[in-house]
């Protein structure tokens, strides 16, 4: 719950409150971003998974945007487009926990309606369709 609640705080801050990013630190806060955003779905994954623990949230949360952040900023300085691996990494996160997030909200509602699926393979959202 806590990941949903904190998406929804930062999505009408937001909203709400104008924030201009100089144009030399928008690659920086995109990739930050990116790696917030991973640790979100990740953390709304493990809830779905009873597995959620705050403090492995928290420090992902912060440790990956600091991590993406500086990569970004290292690869600025030896002018190497170092971020790439941070879009490869965390966006392929991003789409393999929302297919493992889809599979058990599917999965949820069906156990609660009692239908059961013989042809569904529990992959974990690797073989997925995205």
């Amino acid at each position: 719950m806590i990941p949903i609640i904190g998406l929804l705080v930062g999505l009408i801050l937001g909203i709400i409150l104008p924030v201009n990013v100089p144009r030399t630190m928008s690659l920086y806060l995109s990739i930050a971003l990116l790696a917030c955003l991973d640790s979100v779905f990740g953390g709304i994954r493990a809830s779905l998974e009873n597995k959620f623990d705050t403090d492995i949230f928290i420090s992902g949360f912060f440790g990956n945007a600091i991590l993406a952040a500086g990569l970004t900023y290292l690869g600025d300085r030896l002018n190497v487009p170092i971020y790439y691996a941070a879009i490869v990494v965390f966006g392929g996160r991003l789409f393999q926990n929302f297919a493992v997030m889809r599979r058990e909200i599917i999965e949820n509602i069906r156990r609660k309606k009692g239908i059961k699926n013989s042809n569904v393979v529990k992959s974990g959202g690797e073989d997925d369709e995205i």
